[in-house]
């Protein structure tokens, strides 16, 4: 007899994240959510992960309103389940008791029905707290072991006597659950080790426990893996429906129910009208920019491993900045960087610290930068990582970001950290004379500068839609013309059009002024004195901060401004002391490498 397998439907959470860097417009997907109710699916991602500040970041969205909005669209039998990051609930940041307490509880009020709650550093001391919290507020708790396959030639940690220590820790720990997950963020994990794993944990677990299998297609293996799980005794793995499948998606709901066929399991679904929904959800998204990595099985991830949620959203940043060449550099470096990092599972908030750093090894040059989460996470500050950093390593974050090796759980450190507070939060608001409710208690406490920007009506629109190109001549319009721009041996094409120019499809404000010949007056460029310092931009980014004001007499090493970019905020410092004679952009403002921020007399 065919044993049936449940599923989850990841499409409208960790599909959006994987293949859209989680910047989807609500009214825009709730029509697809509404098919693939029709078409029997009752289990549903709805949020958590990086699907939360995403909405207040890029696209002027509330994600307790997405929750709602989601709840009532899936009516009210349908089980819910968003993803936490355990002690980072849904941030990058760590957070105190008090915000990880009123996480579950917003959770719970907004319709959510359980959290899949993991730890990127497998350390079951950020699993506790959250876990309780989570249970104690009425919700479902599904813990995590977190999973990948280390990069060849590295070995130390994630195999099924790893995985079996981990789940033995949350057992003698006593954290409460509904079911256990075995996550693999990266898809990189071998099926061999996958049956392993979940056939010891079958064992070990109290009779009738459910245990999930999470994966995605990236390594192509994705198939094979929920195969394995299968075998291994799970009782129910994610997927999802095109265009959010496939590639740094989970499998197909379809290429599933198909690769059982013949088998002893059976995919409880109506494949017609699952069909219909994926066409629907097809039309939702037409307008989307699908990156084209997204839908690729990627070879050398198993060399990097970089997860699906990561992967694109750091693509369309290398995109957004100009720089995607980039690309194959920064994941050749992840390996040095993961097995330098102590071997925390690549999936976020870690997949993005292990690509943060790579990208300061290729564009400042092998750890001449630690990137500061990076840096906090080898020190100990994130939790105990699975091995030991390397010493070296730990040694130059030290030096560099000033800090100590930590020993302390992260959770105590918060805590005792008045800034992490609800208390700080309250003040925040009333600072910015906004509504004083726990939700923007959470928003601003979760998502900082950009949550109170969204709470004050100052939110941006990042979300990323094909551009509906209109075709007008040179002759037509009168004022455009197309050219191509050579900058150090590189082709760019660019269109300007009155005071607008599009260069690979951004648009920047520029002033062209002409001599009386009708030419082009060439701009000159001020060399550098003995008396004059330029300060240029190390990287490209945003202008997130400006921290002086002309005239500010400043010292060596202090800062002037902050850039963001890659997710990190970038501190620039002034290399001399003197007077800030000029700041050169404004808050904002896009940036490239070289360009000039500041002058220092």
């Amino acid at each position: 007899m065919s044993k049936t397998v449940k599923f989850m439907c990841t499409a409208f959470r960790d599909g959006f994240q994987s293949a859209y860097g989680a910047r989807v417009l609500t009214e825009d997907f709730l029509p697809a959510v509404e098919a693939a109710r029709d078409a029997g699916i009752t289990y549903f991602e709805a949020g958590g992960g990086a699907r939360f500040q995403s909405l207040y970041f890029y696209c002027n969205e509330d994600a307790f309103a997405m929750m709602d909005a989601f709840r009532k669209t899936v009516g009210p039998d349908a089980n819910l389940q968003t993803l936490a990051r355990g002690v980072n609930v849904v941030g990058l940041e760590s957070q105190s008791s008090d915000i990880i307490r009123l996480h579950a509880k917003l959770f719970k009020k907004h319709g959510m029905t359980t959290i899949r709650n993991f730890d990127a550093l497998n350390d079951v001391n950020n699993l506790i707290h959250s876990g309780k919290s989570i249970v104690e507020e009425g919700l479902k708790h599904q813990v995590c072991v977190t999973l990948m396959e280390l990069p060849p030639g590295c070995k130390g940690a994630h195999d099924p006597d790893f995985y079996e220590a981990t789940l033995r820790k949350i057992l003698d720990a006593e954290i409460p659950f509904d079911g256990v997950c075995f996550k693999d963020a990266s898809g990189t994990l071998v099926p061999s080790k996958v049956y392993e794993s979940i056939k010891r944990a079958r064992k070990m677990l109290p009779a009738n426990t459910h245990i999930h299998f999470h994966t995605h297609e990236t390594a192509g293996i994705g198939i094979l893996a929920n195969k394995a799980a299968l075998e291994g005794g799970a009782d129910a793995i994610d997927l999802s429906m095109a265009p959010c499948s496939g590639g740094t998606c989970q499998p197909d709901i379809l290429v599933m129910w198909h690769a059982l066929r013949g088998t002893d399991y059976k995919l409880d679904v109506d494949v017609d009208k699952v069909r219909k929904a994926s066409e629907v959800f097809k039309d939702c998204m037409k307008d989307y920019f699908l990156p084209p990595e997204a839908t690729a099985v990627e070879p050398l991830i198993p060399w990097s491993p970089m997860p699906g949620g990561a992967l694109t959203a750091n693509t369309q940043m290398l995109r957004d900045n100009g720089i995607m060449e980039k690309y194959p550099e920064i994941i050749k470096a992840m390996r040095e960087v993961v097995e330098k990092g102590g071997y925390g599972t690549s999936v976020t908030p870690v997949s993005q610290f292990y690509f943060q750093q790579a990208f300061n090894n290729v564009m400042f040059g092998p750890w001449k930068k630690i990137a500061e989460p990076y840096g906090k996470m080898v020190l100990g500050y994130f939790g105990k990582t699975p091995v030991s950093p390397d010493s070296e390593v730990v040694k130059i974050a030290s030096e560099q970001l000033k800090l100590e090796k930590n020993s302390t759980p992260p959770i105590q450190l918060n805590d005792a950290d008045p800034k992490k507070s609800i208390k700080n939060a309250k003040e925040k608001l009333r600072s910015e004379n906004i509504e004083e409710t726990e939700e923007n208690i959470f928003i601003v406490a979760t998502c900082g500068e950009k949550g109170t920007k969204f709470l004050k009506g100052e939110g941006e629109v990042g979300v990323r839609k094909n551009k509906k190109e209109e075709a007008t001549s040179r002759a037509d319009s009168g004022s455009a013309g197309t050219y191509v721009v050579t900058v150090n041996g590189k082709e760019h094409s660019m269109v300007i059009e009155g005071d607008k120019a599009t260069v690979n499809g951004k648009v920047f404000e520029v002033a062209i002024r002409a001599d009386e010949n009708g030419k082009a007056i060439e701009t000159s460029t001020k060399t550098s004195s003995a008396e004059t310092t330029e300060i240029t931009a190390q990287m490209p980014g945003k202008i997130l901060r400006i921290l002086h004001k002309e005239g500010d007499v400043i010292k060596t090493g202090e800062s002037i401004l902050v850039i963001e970019s890659m997710k990190m905020e970038v501190q620039i410092t002034s290399t001399v002391s003197g007077k800030l004679s000029k700041i050169a952009v404004s808050e904002g403002e896009q940036v490239t490498t070289g360009q000039l921020l500041a002058t220092v007399n």
